[in-house]
């Protein structure tokens, strides 16, 4: 099929070489604009545009799509670019963007073939309903998901409410040593993702997609992650705080304070046993090469990875030999935590 693709991070990296390896004719790809990053604060292009690039497929990258916005002259380029690739099909991952009325009705004209387009294709990291919006990893993680997985939708004007055409789940580790971070999860339902957008496209060529409404029940939203919800909420469960520090792994990453110290945790674990009564929340209990004990509001967590500003990340055992930490200290969280 002949396609349109939008999407900007490696989550749609990942199904934008999938489906250029299945054999679809890629002819558009939009993503978004360059942004500066990392220590020098470059301009660095999307994984998507990179790739994009490396197979010489035409790139737009509009700051808006709305055409009545504040970047109308981008919009009005995307809608050339769009109109000009006579697609059949707008397949989108991770794009960042709102696709306004404008998207959706363009991708429904008449294609190449003269037949209605296929409309515009979400690839969602979630079982919607649950988790609508922009961090459905990282939520599912926090909350304690059991499962998870990816539903390939048809979109609409609606916040990831579109009838759904494909789902299939994915389980989430909790504990040991294999317990997912949302990196290992993101890769997981990214390679997921990818090979089912591929399973429906062929569906569709072959007249056999059979879409249905979203449950009227079961409605949760990611919210958006923002670095001050990172913080460690110490008075919380340990159990709660634990999965806090695997869902902000590796973004923003969860951090507290000690003294005047901001430092990122990494791992840690929730301990079977209950904090000493008389131990408030953040306290240091034990302090030894296996990880560093803390108490919470209830029970007590074992830090096992962490990083001090400016540092490396460090096992416990290796932080420890260059960081005076003692039982009796105490760590603080934000504001808001």
């Amino acid at each position: 099929m002949r396609l349109v693709f939008a999407g900007t991070p490696e989550f749609a990296r990942i199904a934008l070489q999938r489906l250029s390896d299945a054999g679809h004719d890629i002819a558009l790809v939009l993503t978004q604009p360059d942004r500066p990053a990392g220590r020098g604060m470059k301009l660095q292009e999307s994984p998507v545009k990179v790739f994009a690039r490396e197979r010489a497929i035409a790139v737009v990258q509009p700051r808006s799509l709305r055409l009545d916005g504040r970047y109308a002259e981008d919009a009005a380029q995307a809608v050339r670019a769009i109109t000009d690739a006579h697609a059949d099909v707008m397949v989108v991952a991770a794009y960042g963007l709102i696709l306004p009325r404008w998207v959706l009705d363009a991708m429904r004209m008449p294609c190449a073939g003269g037949k209605p387009g296929c409309g515009c294709i979400n690839i969602h990291a979630s079982l919607l309903p649950r988790w609508r919006g922009a961090a459905p990893i990282h939520r599912a993680i926090e909350a304690g998901d059991a499962v998870t997985g990816v539903t390939i939708m048809q979109m609409d004007e609606g916040l990831d409410t579109g009838d759904m055409l494909l789902v299939d789940q994915c389980p989430v580790t909790h504990t040991g040593p294999q317990a997912d971070t949302t990196a290992s999860l993101h890769d997981k339902l990214a390679a997921l993702g990818a090979d089912m957008v591929v399973r429906v496209l062929a569906q569709v060529e072959k007249g056999q997609l059979v879409a249905r409404p979203q449950p009227a029940d079961g409605v949760t939203y990611a919210q958006k992650v923002e670095k001050a919800q990172a913080c460690m909420p110490w008075a919380a469960d340990a159990r709660l705080v634990a999965r806090r520090v695997r869902a902000f792994n590796p973004a923003p990453g969860a951090w507290t304070v000690l003294g005047q110290e901001v430092l990122k945790v990494w791992q840690a674990e929730p301990l079977p046993q209950d904090a000493p009564a008389n131990a408030p929340p953040g306290s240091v209990l034990a302090v030894a090469p296996c990880g560093i004990d803390v108490a919470c509001g209830r029970g007590c967590l074992r830090i096992t990875e962490l990083q001090k500003a400016g540092g490396k990340r460090l096992a416990a055992a290796d932080f420890l030999r260059g960081f005076d930490l003692r039982p009796g200290m105490r760590f603080t969280s934000g504001p808001d935590a």
